[in-house]
């Protein structure tokens, strides 16, 4: 190699450390910056130049210095995959758990405020009838405790109801998000793609569409490959959500409220050929299952059989006091009506009344007794003690939302340990260590100062040789 060469050769160690000290300053810059992946100069040695000829035997030859090749993106893809895939578990287990734990509270059981302590009352209040089936005042604790009940049913119901349909908005809100997602990830594949195409770096707008796949994960999960010019597709339930540069929009439809959930599940579907798409993570995953139609088995969405658990907590108790009282006469020997009525056009929860105004309207004697005969009215108080009862009905519905929220309280908690192993084992290969990169910065200085010198003794031999050379003696 000539003297020139090595200026050359100390050259391009000068230009590779210049250029590491800009990467380490542009991860230093970012260190707190979302979604920023850690980068780092990739460099290789430039072999020695080809000799030819015999003059060139036996000649040792170094190597060129060093060319920098890019700047890599210090990620890996399968860590990645495992964040996202953990991201979607843990966001439709989250959704779960809150919504379990909503619905859990609304009943407010066990207290003295409960639907369990008003059914109390409502027995008790046929108790005290029973013995005084003549007191007027008796008849009006009857109604008020009826009317009660009937309050809190629907309540209850409206709760239900509610945590549904703003549920249901939410799934169309997450819907809006993954097709935003879609078309940013569509967009930003096109200018990576050409950014690459010409040469350019490309590793800020990769980090920028990671959290956007991220971001699609833990709504709809779904899956990431890559394409070889640095292009994503990102798939749904097998589908192309994302196909390179284009995107396709999903929607979701159904029913607006659980009263239609039946007839009308929620479900999501692509936009363009209606087909259902079928997810299993993510937060969209984790609302449909909350907004699944009640079915016969009770296995239901949470929400609409907690819907239909008050409307068959209104049918029964309706049919069960009635079924008693209609069978009798009141207390000035009139035969009796029914105690509750139940509006066909509503759901029975919203439906259940108190069909009578006056305590003097209450059956409460057997048919053809005396006016003091409270036969009837003890029995509908001993309602409460049957196994059958709408007492049991409702400690079944409370006991089954209650098992349900614990356990997705309980994969809630495994599901975010994943997640938080997983975005560990992430951070630790791609997240900036400010040390390290400290560590990095003197070790670049070090290397950028050694070039220098080593340009500078060049300089130095070459100045003797151009101008010192040939001039010892001359006067």
């Amino acid at each position: 190699m000539s003297t020139f060469g090595g200026l050359d050769t100390a050259y391009t160690g000068l230009t590779a450390a210049q250029q590491a000290l800009d990467v380490t300053g542009q991860n230093i810059t970012n260190a707190g910056t979302q979604g920023y992946t850690r980068q780092r100069l990739q460099v290789t040695s430039a072999p020695a130049p080809a000799l030819v000829g015999p003059a060139t035997l036996g000649s040792a030859q170094p190597g060129q210095g060093v060319i920098v090749t890019g700047v890599e993106r210090l990620t890996d893809e399968l860590v990645n995959a495992r964040v996202r895939s953990a991201t979607a578990a843990s966001a439709s287990a989250t959704t779960q758990s809150a919504t379990l734990t909503t619905l859990e509270d609304s009943f407010n059981e066990p207290s003295n405020n409960g639907l369990s302590a008003q059914f109390q009352k409502f027995w008790s209040s046929w108790q005290d009838l029973s013995n005084t089936p003549s007191d007027a005042s008796a008849g009006q604790s009857v109604i008020a405790t009826g009317q009660a009940l009937v309050q809190q049913i629907a309540t209850g119901y409206s709760n239900a109801a509610d945590q549904w349909s703003q549920l249901r908005g939410q799934v169309d809100s997450f819907a809006d998000q993954v097709n935003i997602a879609a078309d940013q990830i569509a967009k930003l594949n096109s200018v990576i793609q050409q950014t690459i195409a010409s040469g350019g770096s490309a590793n800020e707008l990769k980090d920028q569409r990671d959290l956007l796949t991220t971001q699609v994960a833990q709504l709809a999960g779904g899956t990431v490959t890559p394409n070889a010019d640095g292009t994503v597709n990102v798939l749904l339930d097998g589908n192309l959500l994302v196909d390179s540069v284009t995107a396709n929009h999903v929607q979701a439809i159904g029913a607006s409220d659980v009263s239609g959930a039946s007839g009308s599940p929620v479900q999501l579907q692509w936009a363009s050929s209606g087909q259902v798409i079928g997810i299993d993570s993510g937060q969209i995953a984790g609302a449909l299952a909350l907004l699944a139609p009640a079915n016969g088995a009770g296995t239901g969405g949470a929400l609409a059989e907690t819907a239909a658990g008050y409307n068959n907590l209104a049918n029964q108790l309706a049919g069960q006091v009635n079924g008693i009282v209609t069978t009798g006469q009141t207390n000035t020997g009139a035969l009796a009506g029914a105690f509750f009525a139940i509006d066909p056009t509503r759901p029975a929860a919203v439906g259940l009344s108190v069909a009578i105004t006056s305590g003097t309207q209450i059956g409460t004697a057997a048919a053809g007794a005396l006016s003091y005969d409270g036969s009837l009215a003890d029995r509908v108080s001993q309602i409460g003690a049957s196994a059958a009862s709408p007492d049991a009905q409702w400690s079944q519905l409370v006991a089954k939302v209650a098992t349900a929220s614990q356990s997705a309280s309980r994969l809630e908690t495994l599901t975010s340990s994943t997640l938080t192993s997983a975005t560990a084992v992430q951070a630790s290969n791609s997240s900036v260590s400010t040390d390290q990169e400290g560590i990095d910065m003197v070790t670049e200085q070090a290397a950028y100062q050694a070039a220098a010198r080593v340009m500078t003794t060049v300089d130095q031999l070459l100045d003797t040789l151009i101008n010192h050379t040939g001039v010892v003696g001359i006067a």
